[in-house]
């Protein structure tokens, strides 16, 4: 049996199979495996033609490279999981505004208890994307890597640090941004909650008070919802460019 073709495939198979496993736009964790293992070997018979993939002889030098081919679609994926993570923050922060904590839920996406802001930002976010067709361009994008990132060996330029740094900057800004209007809102509405105690003090603001600052914190969430698709696809092209950035450091 000639295994060079089982090799060849395994090495092409590595990239697009990472691509495929840490983006949240092609399943996340909950996506039934046999989706994901599909996609990537269906990813990888159309790669395979176009792809020169190099004669590598010993085990060492195998795992090296499908080693580096795991980091540069890892790299590729984190510009959309920032993306995602970042309106998950701001759905955090706003509904810890609104005192949603309480009532955190399991997100099939991630498996990690999220409230249902951040769940509703994530998946505003992700709906954003696939209307920009940046599943498209991801793709593309993943065609083109082979020509600037051969398969074969190489080094970690330091600059990956950098690409790192910036994309956490993303995910906190965007995040940031998104919750700002509620932040500032609920900030407005406690400093009326607070006046109001030490002008009436008879006012029970504990049983008054939640329920002022619920309904004052939705309509603030339902002004802020129709501003993220287009925030999101601003955030979405930078995020893309620093995570092909940091893909550029597995040279």
């Amino acid at each position: 049996m000639d295994v060079d073709v089982f090799i060849r495939l395994g090495l092409v198979l590595a990239r697009p199979g990472m691509l495929i496993v840490a983006a949240p736009v092609f399943g996340g964790t909950f996506a039934p495996p046999h989706v994901r293992v599909g996609l990537a070997v269906i990813l990888s018979f159309v790669l395979m033609p176009v792809v020169q993939v190099p004669a590598v002889d010993t085990l060492t030098g195998i795992a090296m490279v499908i080693a580096r081919e795991l980091g540069i679609g890892f790299a590729m994926a984190l510009g959309l999981r920032a993306l995602v993570s970042g309106a998950e923050l701001g759905g955090h922060l706003a509904g810890s505004q609104l005192m949603l904590s309480y009532g955190s839920t399991i997100d099939p996406q991630g498996g990690v208890r999220s409230t249902v802001l951040a769940t509703l930002y994530g998946n505003l976010a992700l709906l954003t994307f696939f209307a920009v067709n940046g599943h498209h361009a991801l793709v593309r994008a993943l065609g083109a890597s082979y020509a600037a990132l051969p398969i074969g060996g190489g080094s970690i330029d330091p600059s990956i640090a950098t690409s790192v740094m910036r994309l956490l900057g993303v995910v906190f800004t965007f995040g940031l941004r998104l919750a700002a209007p509620v932040i500032v809102v609920m900030l407005i509405v406690e400093i009326a909650v607070g006046l109001i105690s030490k002008t009436a003090p008879a006012i029970n603001l504990m049983v008054v008070g939640t329920p002022i600052r619920l309904i004052v914190g939705l309509l603030a969430v339902a002004a802020v919802v129709p501003l993220i698709p287009q925030l999101s696809s601003r955030f979405a092209t930078l995020a893309a460019e620093i995570g092909i950035q940091a893909a550029r450091a597995f040279r």
